[in-house]
């Protein structure tokens, strides 16, 4: 029988766990989670890169096909057995319980490197703070004789030695004579300047450690001690932090959107965004890249919306959530990139380059280009400090979701011992990733950082969900799953057998499909362009192989350490636990006439 004690008048679990205080709670905190930094600075390049407005139609079919499905049935199985991520699946399937240990993994992973972007964009928001910006110009320590603020190329033709000048199209208000620069002698922009040699003083590759970047270590201290006042109560602090954390994002892309449309260049941007290129729909690596880009997106596999769903009421509507929260996600990212490539298209006239040329992403895009592009309005220092802040917030929300479901999956293991110390347990977890986080503000910090967006949550976060699929798929059952779920939202939900279907068949099917052709098309992890050595892919790795061992090392502890005969063992280890939370509660309908009748009662 299960640890918890239930309430048999209204099905409702006793208040020891805890619930989300409001609906709006748990709907913000998912789309904040689901609302990340990807959304912002790797869709719209992805988007521009893989057929422009063509590659909404792969982007959109592996939503249907993969992206709802398995947020759906993620939400589900956490909601209807109020459990996190390690607790979850000895319900469901035990044998398989390995998986949330992989989830935990991956979360703790991402969750290190993700705190040190978080940490970045407190640095460059502080920066902002100087008048003038100090990646507006070349004129401080750290700048080369190959920087230059307004970069005009020569004529492809021209025969006049360097240096020559010529008259250069009006940037804003700054007009006169420019340097003119041949195609083929290398030139470095202020902003990449201050971030390579100032900001992280980069060494020549992940070998050359170098010292700590002290300012930096300083600003990911910050970073988790605001993370830490926000999750050390629970879902208690972190549902209402998202109140401001996931909606200020939004205020900020329509503000910066504004700002972008008025800009000289928008629309070349924007076209270059939009303009569909049907022939990249026959390139395989479009739809590779379209399936990844909706899974990570989403945030699927990390174990974070098992255990938001988990602090559900029982009767929640998970279906209509899983719509919305997918949707808003999507749609999110479709904006932002309106958003990027409107200052994208700035850039581009501004320094004379054509749009590929400037567009980009991941750090580059936050770090180098947007700075870069905020230097040259008026009243910079005030774009930077919303852009960077705007940043911050995007970051913050996943961090919350991350932490909470280590945290979670702990205290659900040993409630009786870690539930009243739930704030200690935060200030450790907080305290061990900081620790485990200093080797990226190292000289090298940026490799490391790259090897781990690589490697944690690359590949073998898609083998972990494709284990996801067949636990729940085939072993709890997909028919049987559906039938939780209507026993908790009251109705069939719309779609009924394409849900089954997609658990059972289609997303697991997708998935593998990706996940060899990932495989088969590896190439090592690079930074700027450069290839890491073969030691430092070993250890990424290495770091890959951490989470995904769970799988087949918990299956195996399992089965060598149950009793009975082996036919008896593996049959005691893929049956469902029958005593489940949900199990125990009545169905929605019972619910809902119940309720009814002690309101008429009451009424009388």
């Amino acid at each position: 029988m299960s640890e918890k004690k239930y309430i048999e008048d209204n099905g409702e679990e006793e208040p020891e766990r805890g619930h989300w205080g409001h609906k709006m709670d748990f709907l913000l905190s998912c789309i904040g989670y689901a609302v990340g930094l990807g959304n912002v600075w790797r869709f719209p390049y992805l988007c521009a890169a893989s057929g422009g407005g063509a590659f909404l139609i792969p982007y959109g079919t592996m939503l249907i096909l993969v992206g709802i499905p398995i947020f759906f049935m993620e939400l589900s199985i956490g909601q209807y057995s109020q459990e996190g991520p390690l607790k979850v699946w000895e319900n469901l399937f035990p044998l398989l319980k390995g998986v949330g240990y992989a989830m935990l993994v991956c979360s703790f992973g991402v969750g290190i490197y993700y705190n040190i972007i978080i940490a970045w964009c407190y640095y460059f928001m502080f920066a902002s703070m100087q008048n003038p910006l100090p990646w507006a110009s070349c004129d401080h320590d750290w700048n080369t004789k190959t920087c230059r603020v307004n970069v005009v190329r020569c004529p492809e033709n021209a025969t006049l030695p360097p240096p020559t000048t010529m008259m250069a199209t009006p940037i804003g208000n700054i007009t006169g004579n420019v340097t003119c620069i041949p195609a083929n002698f290398p030139v470095t922009s202020p902003s990449e300047e201050y971030w390579n040699r100032e900001v992280l003083k980069i060494s020549k590759g992940i070998s050359e450690v170098g010292e700590i970047r002290w300012h930096l270590a300083l600003c990911l201290l910050l970073a988790w001690i605001v993370i830490y006042f926000c999750i050390f109560k629970g879902i208690k602090s972190s549902g209402k932090v998202v109140y401001f954390s996931a909606t200020f994002p939004y205020v900020v892309l329509v503000i910066l959107l504004i700002r972008g449309v008025t800009l000289r260049g928008h629309l070349e941007g924007i076209t270059f965004y939009l303009t569909p290129r049907w022939e990249k729909l026959a390139d395989a690596n479009v739809w590779a890249s379209a399936t990844t880009q909706i899974f990570f997106s989403l945030s699927v596999g990390f174990g974070g919306l098992i255990t938001m769903a988990s602090y559900n009421q029982f009767y929640n509507n998970c279906f209509r959530d899983s719509l919305m929260v997918s949707l808003i996600n999507c749609g999110t990212s479709f904006f932002a990139g309106f958003v990027i490539f409107s200052v994208v298209g700035f850039m581009a006239v501004s320094s004379g380059r054509p749009v590929e040329k400037v567009a980009d992403q991941g750090v580059s895009l936050a770090f180098i280009v947007y700075p870069a592009a905020v230097a040259q309005m008026p009243v910079s220092q005030l774009w930077s400090i919303i852009f960077f802040f705007m940043l911050i917030t995007l970051g913050m929300d996943s961090q919350f979701a991350f932490m909470e479901t280590i945290i979670t999956a702990a205290v659900d293991e040993y409630p009786a011992v870690l539930r009243s110390k739930k704030w200690i347990i935060s200030l450790i977890g907080c305290g061990a990733m900081y620790l485990f986080g200093l080797p990226c503000v190292t000289q090298a910090g940026a490799y490391v950082v790259q090897l781990l967006d690589d490697h944690v949550a690359g590949i073998s976060l898609l083998i972990l969900c494709i284990f996801e699929c067949i636990a729940v798929g085939w072993g709890y059952g997909a028919f049987r799953l559906a039938k939780d779920i209507e026993k908790m939202i009251g109705y069939k939900p719309f779609l009924y057998y394409w849900w089954i279907l997609c658990w059972k068949f289609i997303s697991l099917g997708t998935l593998l499909f990706v996940t060899v052709f990932k495989i088969v098309g590896y190439t090592p992890s690079s930074y700027g362009g450069k290839p890491m050595p073969a030691w430092a892919d070993g250890v990424g790795w290495f770091t890959a192989c951490c989470s995904m061992v769970f799988i087949p090392g918990i299956a195996l502890f399992k089965l060598f350490t149950a009793n009975g005969s082996w036919s008896e063992r593996f049959r005691e280890l893929t049956t469902p636990r029958d005593d489940k939370f949900g199990d125990l509660q009545m169905s929605y309908i019972e619910h809902k006439i119940r309720k009814d009748e002690k309101g008429l009662a009451e009424h009388n």
